[in-house]
C-alpha cells in the first residue's frame, strides 16, 4: 500500500521547467551549452528541472547518450535545485533499469508515461498497473505518470487514483489531456491525500485554470521561468487576483510556445540571448521556420524575459 503523504505539505511543488537538450548544428551534443541552459534556468527561478521529457527531443537520443545527459546535468546541478529524470519506456525492465540508475545518479523523482509504442500499441489496464508497482518496487524515489496525448492511453481519474493510493511511489501527476483542470478537480477528489502531486503541464496553456483545479506544480517549457514563477508563486501564496494578472501578461508568449513554436521554443529563445550556441534540432525533426522565429521574439521582447538578458 502507498504511504500517505498529505497533499498540503508535498516534497515538491512549483515551477519545473522541462530542459531542452542542447545540438551542435552538425547534430552532435553540446554539453557546453547545455550546462549554461541549465545555469540559466536555475537563475531564472526554476524551482526544479525535468531532463529528457519530449520537449528535451528524448525520441531523437540514443541509450548512452542518455546516460551522458542524466550524469553530465545532475553533476552540474549537483543540488541546487531537484532534478527529475523522464525514464519511459515500453519494457516494464528497461524503465525499471533506467529509473534506478537515474535515482542511483541523484535524481529526486522519476516521470514515465503508460508503455506504448508507435500509434496503435498498447498495454491493459491490469499491465499498466503491473508496469507502475514493478517501477515503484524498483527504486524509492516519487514517481510521476505523465497523462499525455502522445502515449494515446486513455487513464481514468478513477485508475489514476487507485494507483496512487496502492503503488508505494506513485504520488505525482503530469496532467496534459483535454479538460486538464477537470480531470485534476476530479484525481484530488478521488485520491485525496495520496494524490501529492497534481501538476500542470503543456507549456502552462492551461495554468491558471489547473491552479484553480487544485494544482500545486506546473511543468512547463524551459525558455521563461522566471515569468511563469510570477504566476504559480502569487497563486500558492493565496493572491488569486496578481496570479490572474500574471498570467494575462505572460499568455501571448505562453500561447505562442504551445501553439507555435512548440518543442524549439526554449531554443530559440536561449539562442537569441546568447545562452546556448545553436537552436538547431536533430534530423529528421524540422528547424524553427524563420517567420515562427520572428514572431516568437517579437512577443519574447515584449516582456523583456531574463532568456534575453542573462548572458549579456
Amino acid at each position: 500500500m502507498s504511504q500517505v503523504n498529505s497533499q498540503s505539505r508535498p516534497r515538491y511543488r512549483g515551477v519545473f521547467p522541462v530542459v531542452p537538450t542542447t545540438f551542435a548544428e552538425d547534430g552532435t551534443l553540446d554539453l557546453a551549452s547545455q550546462k549554461r541552459c541549465v545555469d540559466f534556468m536555475i537563475d531564472a527561478g526554476s524551482t526544479g528541472l525535468c531532463i529528457l521529457a519530449n520537449f528535451s527531443e528524448q525520441f531523437l537520443l540514443a541509450d548512452d547518450e542518455r546516460e551522458i545527459l542524466t550524469q553530465t546535468i545532475l553533476e552540474h546541478v549537483a543540488g541546487r535545485v531537484p532534478v527529475i529524470v523522464t525514464t519511459t519506456h515500453f519494457g516494464t525492465s528497461v524503465c525499471a533499469a533506467r529509473s534506478r540508475r537515474a535515482q542511483d545518479m541523484g535524481a529526486s523523482m522519476v516521470m514515465v508515461m503508460p508503455p506504448y509504442h508507435g500509434a496503435t500499441i498498447r498495454v491493459s489496464e491490469p499491465l499498466i498497473y503491473e508496469f507502475f508497482a514493478s517501477l515503484s518496487d524498483a527504486i524509492s524515489i516519487p514517481i510521476m505518470i505523465q497523462d499525455a496525448p502522445v502515449a494515446g492511453t486513455p487513464l481514468s481519474t478513477a485508475f489514476l487514483a487507485r494507483m496512487a493510493m496502492e503503488i508505494e511511489n506513485v504520488a505525482y501527476f503530469k496532467i496534459e489531456t483535454q479538460g486538464a483542470a477537470s480531470k485534476l478537480r476530479e484525481l484530488i477528489a478521488l485520491g485525496g491525500e495520496a494524490i501529492e502531486g497534481p501538476w500542470d503541464g503543456e507549456e502552462a496553456i492551461t495554468l491558471l485554470a489547473d491552479l484553480d483545479a487544485g494544482a500545486t506544480g506546473a511543468m512547463t517549457g524551459g525558455a521563461y521561468p522566471d515569468g511563469i514563477r510570477t504566476i504559480v508563486d502569487a497563486y500558492l501564496d493565496g493572491r488569486r487576483e496578481d496570479a490572474v494578472a500574471a498570467y494575462a501578461k505572460w499568455l501571448p508568449l505562453i500561447n505562442y510556445e504551445n501553439r507555435q513554436g512548440g518543442i524549439l521554443t526554449a531554443k530559440a529563445l536561449m539562442k537569441a540571448g546568447g545562452i546556448i550556441a545553436s537552436d538547431a534540432p536533430r534530423h529528421p525533426f524540422a528547424p524553427m521556420h524563420p517567420a515562427v522565429r520572428a514572431g516568437l521574439l517579437d512577443a519574447a521582447r515584449r516582456l523583456d524575459p531574463l532568456v534575453l538578458r542573462w548572458a549579456k
